[in-house]
């Protein structure tokens, strides 16, 4: 027990959250602890050597089947031009040779094509055609949105199960639109752009073969060429280039998002429900467990809370990359400021990973690990090498990964009292076994003040007192509210028979009205001048 008296707490080092390289890039747990451009480096370097290594086999088994095919020859020896016919051992490895240069030369030549001047092409389709598809083109910059999604595209997305998903996926997918022809009409390179954008999306529909790794690839390096070319139009303007890949990433991803986000030939949904199951059975880590710096008492740090746990939440329904992160952002700035407002001072590193730990276990966002990846293939790269946006995604990942390997020593407990827990035999949030309700909140259990150390225990019991309140007064309520029921029924009944005693006691007699003259009730008719007499006159 002595060994537990002092908390360990969670603490990363800032220089772990950058590359091993050591190149000042912020890293990433998929890429290795590298960050993606020394990723992509090591990727090219054993992509190579792996090249390398099939043509030194293919040389071995070449010259392994020529000594075969030699020796198989030499109880009857020929001319070397009858016995060794050019195409009989050189038809395989001109074959391996063929495939291993299509290997290679394929992103190279995916990605060139999207950059080969339009009278470079070496098209197949009449002059005419050529013609008439520049002036299409030309027009889609300048179309409304709804007549610039290509056939393709069209068709890809029409494939959606559900139509409500279709109607409002396709919405969006003209507003996006819509947005980036705006948005290039203002630029002299536009057309240029809209048009390179397109080509590339409808070549990305038709690579339904590659995995989620060459997926990427293709967009990194059509994000890096597209980069260098507009650096040089605009002159070294990085804020110029970064508005319009800002752009062109946006319009990219909506399109392609149903193709490449958890694609079939990852195994991103089987990590999705390792991980939210690992949380689940996670669901009776405390706060104090963590050592979290956040008070949920005070009504701020709660509203904060609660902010957080719907932006993070919130990154799944994001088709961007781009949008995703800032999620993930306004995630971490909510937890710095529920730390700054329970501590009243400006909120450190070693107090925001555990803060978002434990934001992570409370949310459990789904498609945690799908939504990682995506943003780790397709993002652009300069967004999490460097920025706010790179340093807080790379917090994620730790939290991710710190979640995945956690342990009793990580929170400070021992082996028993983890595997109870993990198991349900027991939770620092249940009543013990003997019916006795846990008051402290060390892992060690020692008596603390319920209050201070877990205010989830005290805010239940005091929510148990007002509800206990809350009973005894509807039982009264409800004890008067039939005492003056009888009350009106016994009222009641003593009226009726009060007044059926009057009437028995007084009779109700109807007496005819006394007749009168007309004007029996003028008064003052003595002053009335007399009738007038009719006279009879004599003819």
């Amino acid at each position: 027990m002595s060994q537990r008296t002092e908390r360990r707490g969670i603490h990363v080092d800032q220089s772990e959250l950058l590359c091993k390289k050591g190149c000042g890039y912020y890293g990433n747990a998929a890429w290795q602890g590298l960050c993606s451009k020394c990723w992509r480096e090591e990727y090219q370097r054993a992509r190579q050597r792996q090249i390398q290594e099939d043509w030194a086999l293919a040389e071995k088994l070449q010259r392994e089947e020529e000594a075969a095919y030699a020796s198989s020859q030499g109880s009857h020896p020929l001319p070397q031009a009858q016995s060794t016919p050019p195409h009989a051992s050189l038809a395989p490895f001109s074959k391996f040779e063929e495939k291993k240069s299509n290997e290679k030369t394929r992103k190279v030549t995916t990605v060139k094509k999207f950059f080969i001047p339009s009278s470079r092409m070496t098209s197949k389709k009449a002059p005419i055609e050529r013609e008439n598809r520049g002036l299409r083109d030309w027009r889609e910059i300048f179309s409304p949105s709804w007549e610039i999604g290509s056939p393709t595209e069209e068709t890809q997305e029409s494939k959606t199960p559900s139509p409500s998903i279709t109607r409002q996926s396709s919405m969006e997918t003209d507003r996006v639109s819509k947005d980036f022809v705006d948005f290039l009409k203002n630029l002299r390179p536009g057309r240029e752009i809209h048009k390179q954008c397109r080509a590339f999306i409808e070549t990305m529909f038709n690579k339904k073969d590659l995995g989620a790794d060459e997926l990427s690839e293709c967009v990194q390096d059509f994000y890096q060429n597209l980069s260098d070319r507009l650096l040089s139009h605009f002159k070294g303007s990085s804020e110029s280039v970064e508005k319009v890949m800002d752009q062109v990433e946006k319009y990219i991803m909506t399109r392609l998002y149903k193709n490449v986000f958890c694609p079939e030939t990852t195994d991103d949904e089987k990590k999705d429900l390792a991980t939210q199951n690992r949380i689940r059975a996670l669901h009776w880590v405390t706060i104090e467990m963590l050592c979290v710096s956040m008070d949920e008492e005070i009504p701020e740090v709660a509203d904060n809370v609660v902010k957080a746990i719907t932006d993070v939440i919130e990154m799944d329904s994001k088709r961007v990359p781009r949008d995703k992160l800032a999620c993930i952002t306004r995630c971490s700035k909510h937890i710095f400021s529920a730390i700054r407002i329970t501590k009243n001072e400006p909120a450190s590193a070693d107090d925001f990973l555990p803060a978002l730990i434990y934001i992570v276990l409370k949310a459990n966002p789904p498609r945690l690990q799908s939504n990682i990846q995506y943003i780790t293939r397709f993002c652009n790269p300069s967004r999490l090498m460097t920025g706010e946006d790179g340093y807080y995604f790379t917090n994620l990942c730790c939290a991710v990964a710190f979640i995945e390997k956690l342990d009793a020593q990580s929170l400070n407990l021992s082996p028993e009292e983890f595997e109870r827990y993990m198991s349900g035999q027991a939770s620092p949030r249940r009543p013990d076994s003997d019916g006795s309700w846990p008051l402290g909140g060390s892992p060690s259990g020692a008596p603390t003040d319920p209050g201070a150390a877990d205010p989830v225990l005290a805010q239940l019991r005091q929510n148990l007192e007002v509800l206990s309140s809350l009973s005894s007064r509807q039982e009264k309520l409800t004890e008067d509210a039939r005492s003056l029921q009888s009350e009106l029924l016994s009222w009641e009944e003593s009226v009726r028979r009060e007044v059926q005693d009057i009437l028995e006691r007084y009779p109700l007699e109807i007496r005819p009205p006394p007749l009168a003259a007309i004007d029996a009730d003028n008064v003052g008719d003595e002053r009335l001048p007399p009738p007038l007499t009719p006279q009879v006159f004599a003819g």
